[in-house]
């Protein structure tokens, strides 16, 4: 299993955090997602998803939900 990790400038609304998990972690290939006070972590399962196309894919998920990522 490998893991990536995202940090947010502020910490997630419940609703968001909850629609996150529901959208990322029902991804094939994540195994688990955390989310809390404004970072994410995502296990996965490199063999199924790939580290830039996940990235990616929670990135745009992040931004929609209004939130900005912190490099």
């Amino acid at each position: 299993m490998e893991k990536i990790s995202f940090n947010v400038g502020k910490e997630f609304c419940e609703e968001c955090s909850l629609a996150l998990k529901r959208f990322i972690g029902k991804m094939e290939g994540v195994e688990s997602i955390d989310v809390e006070s404004g970072h994410i972590l995502v296990e996965y399962d490199s063999s199924q998803i790939t580290e830039s196309e996940l990235s990616r894919i929670t990135r745009d998920s992040i931004e929609k939900l209004g939130y900005k990522l912190l490099e």
